[in-house]
């Protein structure tokens, strides 16, 4: 059985704002859980590698489940996350999905990362699935298909929404807005009321809206990999 790759983001602050960010930990555990629970060996990578920061916003108990504090205490999992591969210590070969996770971070990171791009596209075009969460649909945006066109082109997809990028108070700060950017590359985007679990499948790639969506995205994953 292959593996599955999660990528998460290096950046720790907003480049304008006297503010922290980093991955949403949510985004991870709830898609990371229920590849494990299914016997899935998970490696995790970054821009950069190495560390990757935690939005601490994530960590609020408004936002943590009885799931995301299990992960949270689990020394192995965060080992992982402080210690995760570079793009050039991948083999795309020895994965059949890679998983975009969020946070506003990948917004500075993953867009023009080519490394990643290439693993995503050798991974989709050997049967795998590329999926992503909320802004980790940034990761999504330039991966190249066949024809000179991006792979979203003309793809149902989701990502977070530009309702609740105002309805966080940041759409006023981030370079760009996740929807716009998914259709400015041909993506035919979806969405559902803010905050609701939603996920969108078109054929092998799975997006999901937003935090809440990490286990929906992971369930069509699984659904696709007939592991459900």
């Amino acid at each position: 059985m292959k593996k599955v790759l999660i990528a998460v983001t290096s950046v720790a602050k907003y480049p304008n704002l006297e503010r922290p960010t980093g991955l949403w930990l949510g985004e991870a555990v709830h898609f990371a859980d229920e590849m494990y629970n299914k016997g899935y060996e998970i490696d995790y990578v970054s821009p950069e590698g190495g560390y990757t920061p935690i939005d601490p916003e994530s960590l609020k108990a408004d936002f943590m489940t009885d799931l995301d504090w299990k992960y949270y205490q689990d020394k192995s999992f965060m080992n992982k996350l402080g210690n995760t591969l570079k793009p050039s210590d991948i083999n795309a070969a020895d994965y059949e999905v890679i998983y975009y996770a969020g946070g506003h971070g990948v917004i500075w990171d993953f867009k023009d990362n080519e490394a990643l791009q290439t693993i995503s596209s050798e991974i989709y075009h050997s049967n795998g699935i590329v999926s992503s969460v909320c802004h980790g649909a940034i990761g999504l945006l330039n991966i190249p298909d066949n024809d000179n066109r991006y792979l979203i082109d003309g793809k149902n997809v989701t990502g977070f929404t530009n309702s609740e990028e105002e309805a966080v108070g940041l759409a006023d700060h981030v370079p760009y807005l996740t929807e716009e950017a998914l259709k400015e590359r041909g993506a035919i985007f979806k969405g559902e009321a803010d905050w609701s679990s939603f996920a969108v499948v078109d054929e092998r790639l799975v997006t999901g809206q937003n935090p809440q969506s990490g286990k929906a995205v992971a369930e069509q994953v699984l659904r696709i990999l007939n592991k459900v």
